[in-house]
């Protein structure tokens, strides 16, 4: 071999070095396959790259769709809490006009209530002053009945010294209240 480098000659084999590791691996030739296996592949890639295309935008649409059906359901429950705003309101307005109605006649309960507390109090306050009058006039009688006691006894000693009938006299007779 070294003679044909020498000569000039290329040599077909190179030598390689010689190594003791087991470990060295050697590369191998990759292989292209054949023109009928990357048209099958391809395919094969591009059905189900369209299979997942045609199923990310199913989902998509039917994701639009249920989106659609919620507002409509929205839009519908909106539509009766209008309604039930609506007639809520007419009510409200109806029993506003029905208080306003009545108004005179709360204000008149009113002033009754107001009466009737002031004639409460001066029922009260008569009640009182009765009893404290009828206290007066208990003691004004118990004290006219003392002097009636008195001037009887006065009157009976000398009734009884000059010899009157009547006992006690007619005019210091106890008249009653």
């Amino acid at each position: 071999m070294a003679t044909a480098a020498a000569e000039g000659v290329p040599a077909t084999h190179r030598e390689e070095p010689v190594r003791d590791d087991v470990a060295v691996e050697t590369a191998e030739e990759a292989k292209e396959p054949a023109e009928a296996d990357i048209n099958e592949l391809c395919r094969d890639m591009f059905s189900k790259m369209a299979t997942y295309l045609t199923g990310e935008l199913t989902a998509t649409s039917e994701d639009y769709k249920l989106l659609e059906n919620m507002n409509k359901l929205t839009s519908l429950k909106y539509l009766e809490m209008k309604d039930i705003a609506i007639n809520i309101s007419r009510n409200l307005k109806d029993l506003n006009q029905k208080y306003a109605g009545l108004q005179p006649y709360l204000d008149q309960i009113n002033v009754i209530e107001e009466q009737v507390a002031a004639l409460e109090q001066a029922a009260y306050k008569l009640d009182a002053y009765s009893k404290k009058l009828g206290l007066i006039a208990q003691s004004f009688c118990i004290i006219k009945f003392y002097e009636s006691i008195k001037e009887i006894e006065k009157a009976s000693d000398t009734g009884i010294r000059r010899g009157q009938k009547e006992y006690p006299p007619a005019s210091l007779q106890l008249h009653v209240i």
